[in-house]
């Protein structure tokens, strides 16, 4: 069958808890393939929470969904700080970008105690936000960027990751609502080592299969290559949408 929408690929999902250095709780899924070890970690950091931004943005939890089961990796998600889905609430409130740094941090904590391996921040919108902001500060391989606005992020922030080995993937959609890829090629050309990739007739939110596959072939061109290509098609079991 084809492998589209919300489709749940077989996978171990547990639920998990992240705690804070500043005393709060946050909800969250840790995805891994069925049957093997992970060669790489995705820890993903969700939209802007005030604007319905969650764990389960459609892009985040299709890669929970699917790249377990095609490519190989574990699938960190969770609700920042003040942020609602179906798995949970996380405790504390929205700080804009501030206090989510020990979200940030509580997230590295969890792959470091489990011994994942081969972490990346994969943020989307506010999510690139934090990882422009804090990823540096993590034992990371990379950062994968979806749709970032550069609205909290400065162009300090964005400065700072010159000359890193850790590598920066920026998808920048032709018509994005915030920032397009002309705009995008100003605004990271103080990273000359950052992969930018603009995708033609991408937008903001991503939607539509064509572009939810897009994004996640290019998630796992940077992540594990060998993984290429995605099937589009499966033949084995499927768990149930839940």
């Amino acid at each position: 069958m084809e492998i589209r929408g919300p489709m749940l690929l077989p996978a171990r999902r547990e639920d998990v808890e992240l705690e804070t250095l500043d005393g709060l709780t946050l909800v969250g899924e840790l995805a891994l393939p069925e049957t093997r070890d992970p060669v790489a970690t995705l820890v993903t950091l969700h939209p802007l929470p005030t604007a319905g931004g969650f764990m389960d943005s459609h892009i985040l939890r299709k890669a929970a969904g699917r790249l377990p089961a095609l490519a190989d990796l574990a699938v960190l998600r969770f609700n920042t700080r003040g942020t609602t889905s179906p798995r949970g609430t996380s405790q504390g409130a929205f700080d804009g970008g501030r206090a989510e740094a020990f979200d940030v941090a509580a997230a590295m904590d969890l792959v470091q105690a489990r011994g994942l391996p081969r972490p990346w921040l994969v943020g989307w919108s506010f999510g690139t936000e934090l990882a422009l902001k804090y990823g540096r500060d993590h034992a990371i391989e990379g950062a994968v960027l979806l749709s970032p606005p550069l609205h909290r992020a400065t162009d300090e922030d964005v400065a700072a990751w010159a000359g890193e080995e850790r590598r920066l993937v920026v998808l920048v959609p032709e018509f994005d609502d915030y920032l397009r890829p002309d705009a995008a090629a100003e605004r990271f050309a103080a990273v000359p080592e950052a992969v930018l990739i603009p995708v033609e007739g991408g937008k903001h939110l991503w939607v539509g299969e064509n572009q939810t596959r897009r994004v996640l072939t290019e998630i796992v061109a940077a992540v594990n290559p060998d993984a290429l290509p995605l099937p589009v098609e499966w033949d084995g079991p499927i768990a149930p949408d839940v």
